[in-house]
């Protein structure tokens, strides 16, 4: 989560259970084209912010549905797991996420491979999502994270994937490329946004608070990110936690994670690339 934002509390229950929406028209009136912005302005002109209209997104938006071949690259599973999370599309408000960028604030390429950031959500995965399907218009106040796995597993898409979820303020990666980091907001330090998926577990019951560890996760929401993360093509090596690229020192999330327990897990799934991080095309302009 950002800093400055209320923290949710497990006692929100304001989503419908099933989390349904009405069926729009089609996705293309949806407001969410497929493609990267070419670069952000530093004086943009904020849309007026309209009250939250709930809208359907088919799945295939988030990921593609039919089955994808292995990337040469990826680890061979030796036995695939027969596994398969319940998956819900559940889009955040338009308010709470954006287009990622071809070219930073000053006009340089942003040509970062993706990473992976892993959160957690320190309350329910209902309050968390009742807060991000809540229009923001204060720049301060937007959060977002791509998906949100529950304690049963539930794999939650809330932003698609060429898109930028707002899930890490003051961020930056630090891998074998030394440091990576975009700017895309003059009033915000650059953060790892324009190119990282992030995917947060839902906190179990006794993590609520800001105690430094918890009783962790469940074995259903690590088969569930193992599932999805494979889906990604994403290497090890830019998979990553809240707490490793926030710079203000104020993040610890995800708490009591079992890093040994979910590798192993991850192995033994195919890297595909069903899930495409960014983009390779610009939006059309009218």
């Amino acid at each position: 989560m950002q800093p400055g934002r209320p923290e949710l509390s497990r006692t929100e229950n304001l989503l419908p259970p099933a989390l349904s929406a009405p069926t729009a028209p089609n996705s293309a009136g949806l407001g969410i084209p497929l493609g990267c912005a070419i670069q952000p302005e530093r004086n943009p002109v904020k849309p007026p912010v309209s009250p939250a209209r709930p809208v359907q997104v088919p799945l295939s938006r988030f990921r593609q549905i039919n089955p994808a071949t292995p990337i040469a690259a990826g680890p061979r599973p030796i036995n695939r797991p027969a596994y398969t999370p319940r998956e819900e599309v559940a889009l955040a408000d338009l308010t709470n996420f954006g287009d990622r960028y071809i070219k930073d604030l000053n006009g340089r390429l942003t040509d970062h491979a993706p990473i992976i950031v892993l959160h957690e959500t320190v309350g329910s995965a209902r309050s968390a999502i009742n807060y991000f399907q809540t229009p923001h218009p204060r720049d301060e106040d937007q959060v977002s994270y791509h998906t949100l796995i529950g304690l049963d597993g539930t794999i939650y898409y809330l932003v698609p994937p060429d898109k930028r979820a707002f899930g890490a303020g003051n961020s930056v990666f630090i891998g074998a490329n030394g440091a990576e980091s975009v700017q895309t907001n003059p009033d915000f330090p650059p953060s790892v946004n324009n190119f990282a998926y992030h995917i947060s577990l839902e906190t179990p019951a006794d993590g609520d608070n800001n105690n430094s560890s918890h009783s962790g996760y469940t074995n259903a929401q690590y088969q569930s990110l193992a599932w999805l993360v494979a889906k990604t093509g994403v290497p090890n090596d830019r998979i990553t936690f809240h707490k490793t690229v926030d710079r203000s020192g104020s993040r610890q999330d995800p708490r009591s994670f079992n890093a040994q327990a979910f590798l192993a897990l991850l192995d033994t799934y195919p890297r595909t690339n069903e899930i495409v991080i960014g983009c390779s095309i610009a939006l059309s302009t009218p």
